[in-house]
């Protein structure tokens, strides 16, 4: 698994270059070891050094630690997804478990950035369900419905409210959450790396490209060496499948996203000077946009099936022309020379939407595939697949094993074709609101 350093992406841009980064160039043994060091990799390595101090833990990621998807999402800590359809008692007890697993991600960021002082601009602002089509008021009081009879606190929304609060004419119809959050996702990645504790060892630009069970070992070949280790956590998301794990169970998704600059104060003003916001899209793919606190607009609007190991600068200078074409449609009174960084970013997806989380053999755990939900979520498996690699049990953990496990997935080459031909009737659903 070779994974390219991308260097665009406007959130990693934001923040200061660290140095003295460790590649492996021998061979190693440890009691353990966690190959990737997102959100999930790096929270599992925290609770393990706690929970084993005087043991040997080393975390492994093939590009730079908490610069992969996890500093690349478009910075939303959720408390609920729009799931259309969930109308009946046993429905909508099975969205329950869902948003209490977003409960419970939420909670333990929020622990996290209060332990370590960490300034990530954390905002609970709520978040919006946004569309520019009247006829989606359906699929949103459908919503309303579901989120009335769990208990959460939400509005739904005319125009003139949207256009007040946004400052965009665009959308007619929206629906907000209060328990939303919005972060700046790569000062978050970036404190968990420095938050390290001293018993994990971290290498980084490492790629893993081959691994093995040896009697009672976990044997991983790297370039420049390997690691022997008696037990391993797979934290590799949006990769697992081309890691040989749950691969009939997840599958990769590249998204495309850009940043604009900082609105000028004239620029800002003509837009009715709006409070940070952010928006989702009421149909699954539509546009992904906020405004930040520093004035900046960012927009996703692409989604693929394609490899995820790399995306060369000519296929990003084609999405980019989508993304101008996107925030010119909700801003059309502000310039052209607006973007100034636009970058791809890997998510992992399951057929019904749940997660991956458990023990594959006696020293071999997994834990991803959290559907574009990887904040908290991903924040909060780490933790918890730590504690049940030693054997430890929590509420947490039976609160994640009663969620509705993934289900199987087609085999190729009826997969890949039936992805991207739902991609496509997706889009076009959701082509006026790109």
């Amino acid at each position: 698994m070779e994974v390219v350093n991308d260097n665009n992406c406007g959130w990693i841009k934001d923040l200061s270059s660290r140095k003295n980064i460790k590649t492996l160039s021998s061979d190693l043994d440890c009691e353990w070891l966690i190959v990737g060091a997102g959100y999930t990799g790096l929270s599992a390595a925290r609770k393990l050094a706690k929970l084993n101090p005087n043991q040997k833990i080393i975390l492994v990621d093939a590009q730079k630690a908490g610069e992969g998807a996890s500093s690349r999402n478009s910075g939303y800590l959720v408390d609920t997804t729009l799931n259309d359809g969930f109308t009946s008692n046993k429905e909508l007890e099975k969205y329950k478990k869902k948003s209490d697993i977003y409960n419970l991600g939420i909670r333990v960021v929020k622990k996290f950035i209060k332990e370590h002082q960490v300034d990530c601009d954390w905002n609970e602002c709520g978040k919006y369900f946004a569309s520019s089509k009247v006829e989606d008021k359906k699929i949103l009081d459908n919503f309303s419905n579901i989120l009335s009879k769990l208990g959460f606190n939400h509005a739904l929304l005319d125009k003139n409210q949207l256009s007040k609060k946004l400052g965009t004419e665009f959308y007619n119809i929206g629906l907000f959450t209060k328990g939303g959050i919005l972060i700046h996702p790569g000062k978050l990645a970036r404190s968990m790396v420095n938050c390290l504790p001293n018993n994990v060892e971290l290498f980084e630009n490492t790629n893993l490209f081959k691994w093995f069970s040896f009697k009672d070992y976990i044997i991983c070949h790297f370039i420049n060496g390997k690691i022997k280790t008696k037990k391993i956590i797979f934290a590799t998301n949006g990769f697992l499948k081309s890691l040989g794990l749950k691969v009939n169970y997840n599958f990769p998704i590249t998204l495309t996203a850009s940043m604009t600059r900082p609105l000028t104060d004239e620029e800002f003003k003509a837009i009715g000077q709006p409070k940070e916001w952010g928006v989702l899209p009421v149909r699954p793919m539509g546009a992904t946009i906020r405004m930040t606190k520093d004035r900046r607009i960012l927009i996703r609007n692409t989604a693929e099936l394609r490899n995820p190991f790399k995306m060369l600068n000519s296929d990003i200078e084609k999405r980019l022309n989508f993304h101008k074409i996107g925030i010119k449609k909700r801003f059309p009174q502000l310039g052209d020379d607006l973007i100034k960084s636009t970058w791809s970013g890997v998510v992992s997806r399951t057929r019904n939407s749940s997660q991956i989380f458990e023990k594959i053999s006696k020293n071999i755990f997994v834990a991803g595939c959290y559907n574009g939900s990887g904040i908290g979520v991903g924040t909060l498996f780490g933790e918890q697949i730590a504690l049940k690699a030693c054997n430890e049990s929590s509420r947490e953990i039976e609160i994640i094993e009663g969620r509705n496990l993934p289900t199987i997935l087609p085999p190729k080459p009826f997969l890949d074709l039936g992805i991207k031909i739902r991609l496509i009737y997706e889009r076009l659903k959701a082509s006026s609101d790109l």
